[in-house]
């Protein structure tokens, strides 16, 4: 049998599907018809392969664009399912609405990132359907992923995800006869953000004051170290959350809030919470103009966007200050802190300071202490002070009881030397 032209039309019951070939992977274009079908990948290198799928593709599509009806259960045990027609299944339940449980936007572009990478993988290992999708196929995609330098945290998540669209396309009646995928994953744990020491924030808090261009970043740069705040809940922060007055803060989840035609906010816990505003960001807000309804705005006056904070925060204030706080070889260092490490900083001067452990989680928005411990860090300067204002020996070790607690008290009221870098600008709670 000759081989087709590339761009080859084939119609079939519903479409006309333009035949094109991509990296050595089929695709079927339906653009061109009304309603649009789209452009799908059929996942396969084989052409005549491609051909068989078509007709399914095309039914499938005629199925979500209302042509057809759809049916809840598919009609053969022995039918495959399209990695496409799955992905697209399992893409409907995920955006399903909130109070059904459906996922926040952020976490559906996460699942579509991950199948975007795996489902051309595993048409190159000839696996087009997801009555194919085994442990198997999951480990030579781990291999493969290891390869290209993802990290094993990356890793873990990716295959649990593919695990969990399995798992739920058998629950639905889509995969009937399959059983769920059994691949148990080692976890490891990840080497946890950059915790900023005070001269470290105290140095970024003075460049940004002294470059004018730079003096909204100092507010930014404050308000993280002086709340915890993650920078999505800072940029969405309004006039509206906070008593200036009284010096109170109150972050609102409004996912179950009525639609005002304003995007409503979502608190990543889901939770509302409220903590009192520092004496060194209750200065901060009180300085700043109100221009509408959002108190941070970036450097041109616009709605600040975390990743144009964190490109400026990089290029224009720790990549300069990097020689004045060296990191050594193959150890994590100042250069290596980003905007996250505000949290970091933010929970670990808490707990040095004695704030208990309740209290920071309900600062933070935390139900569970685990996370509050796997933001503090212990520095070796904090460190070598509480085992300083220790007293083992008492009199024995040449210095009185009196003499050791005096000691502890005095370091504990007076804050630490100015020689460690920068202003006092931002002090530790």
């Amino acid at each position: 049998m000759p081989r087709p032209r590339k761009n080859k039309v084939v119609q079939c019951a519903h479409f006309a599907w333009r035949l094109t070939n991509r990296h050595g992977v089929w695709y079927a274009d339906g653009r061109s018809n009304t309603p649009n079908a789209g452009r799908h990948s059929l996942g396969t290198n084989d052409e005549s392969e491609a051909l068989k799928l078509l007709p399914e593709l095309d039914r499938v599509r005629a199925e979500d664009l209302g042509l057809v009806s759809r049916s809840e259960v598919r009609s053969s045990p022995a039918e495959p399912l399209l990695l496409e027609e799955g992905r697209e299944l399992h893409e409907d339940y995920a955006a399903r609405p909130r109070v059904a449980g459906g996922v926040r936007a952020s976490t559906r572009k996460r699942y579509r990132s991950i199948l975007d990478k795996f489902i051309p993988f595993a048409a190159e290992q000839g696996v087009t359907v997801w009555n194919g999708v085994t442990a198997q196929l999951l480990t030579r995609y781990a291999a493969h992923l290891e390869s290209k330098g993802y990290a094993h945290k990356t890793l873990v998540n990716e295959l649990t995800t593919l695990k969990q669209v399995v798992r739920w396309l058998i629950g639905a009646g889509h995969l009937p006869g399959m059983k769920p995928i059994a691949l148990p994953l080692k976890k490891a744990e990840s080497q946890p953000a950059y915790c900023y020491r005070c001269n470290e924030v105290q140095a970024m808090v003075q460049r940004c004051r002294t470059v004018a261009s730079l003096n909204w970043m100092g507010d930014v740069v404050i308000s993280l170290a002086c709340t915890g705040l993650r920078i999505a809940e800072l940029c969405s922060l309004r006039w509206s959350d906070i008593d200036l007055s009284n010096g109170h803060l109150r972050l609102t989840d409004e996912t179950g809030h009525a639609n005002n035609g304003q995007t409503r906010r979502e608190v990543k816990s889901g939770k509302s919470r409220s903590f009192p505003i520092h004496s060194d960001l209750l200065t901060v807000l009180q300085k700043l103009t109100r221009r509408d309804r959002y108190i941070f705005h970036g450097p041109r006056g616009g709605r600040l966007k975390p990743d144009t904070i964190r490109r400026i925060l990089v290029r224009e204030v720790i990549e300069p200050l990097a020689k004045q706080f060296p990191t050594a070889d193959g150890e994590r260092g100042f250069i290596h802190g980003r905007l996250h490490s505000f949290r970091h900083y933010f929970c670990s001067t808490c707990a040095n300071n004695g704030v208990p452990e309740r209290i920071v989680m309900d600062w933070l928005g935390h139900a569970d202490s685990e996370m509050i411990r796997r933001y503090y860090h212990l520095h070796d300067e904090e460190s070598r002070r509480r085992m300083d204002s220790l007293d083992f020996l008492g009199t024995a070790g040449g210095r009185s009881v009196s003499e050791a607690e005096d000691k502890y008290l005095k370091e504990d009221i007076e804050p630490h030397p100015k020689s460690d870098g920068g202003d006092d600008t931002t002090t530790e709670q």
